[in-house]
């Protein structure tokens, strides 16, 4: 076992880039979905009550810093070849799985800004600065995002479920080089 050594995508593996994107996207899109979920138990006199909500919004707005340069980095670079093994349907079915990955994720990080500007407040991180933001786009804008921001967020973590599963299918089962390509270990001769 090797690891790779380039920084870019090829047709066979994936750069050092897009791998460590992804891996650093990983512990902050779970850790946001628990996070979110505690906060809604959350009663105004829980210390955490003002601390929670700031992580929250600061965490997404790196996420979808770190989302801006991924979808940009993949436009400019080559996408690695499937296994030649995959059927067209198990292609088609990845492509449409990862196209949602990324559309959940814009749609929950968009809502989620449109929850922290309603009201035309700012975000507020962890009072260092406020990041201002523009005035409501809609009567109700919070309420309508925050539903909006809550299901996807949950469609989302299904779909991740779903992804890492077929993940460990493609190594476990196929025994194809599909999950070592995103660990960056390089296939073999």
């Amino acid at each position: 076992m090797s690891l790779i050594k380039h920084y870019k995508n090829t047709d066979s593996q994936w750069g050092w880039t897009i791998i460590v994107i992804h891996w650093l996207l990983v512990l902050p899109i779970v850790g946001l979905f628990a996070l979110g979920l505690y906060m809604m138990d959350l009663g105004y006199y829980d210390s955490f009550y003002t601390l929670a909500p700031q992580i929250h919004e600061a965490v997404g707005l790196i996420v979808l810093a770190l989302m801006v340069f991924r979808v940009i980095w993949r436009l400019t670079n080559k996408t690695p070849k499937p296994p030649k093994t995959n059927s067209s349907l198990i292609n088609t079915a990845s492509h449409i799985a990862h196209k949602s990955l990324y559309s959940l994720l814009f749609i929950i990080l968009f809502s989620g800004l449109l929850i922290s500007y309603a009201g035309g407040q700012g975000i507020n991180i962890f009072d260092w600065f406020i990041l201002p933001g523009p005035s409501e786009f809609f009567e109700n804008q919070a309420t309508y995002a925050g539903e909006v921001h809550y299901f996807s967020a949950f469609a989302l973590i299904g779909l991740v479920a779903l992804h890492s599963a077929a993940a460990l299918k493609h190594h476990f089962i196929d025994k194809d080089s599909t999950l070592t390509k995103i660990l960056g270990i390089k296939e073999k001769q």
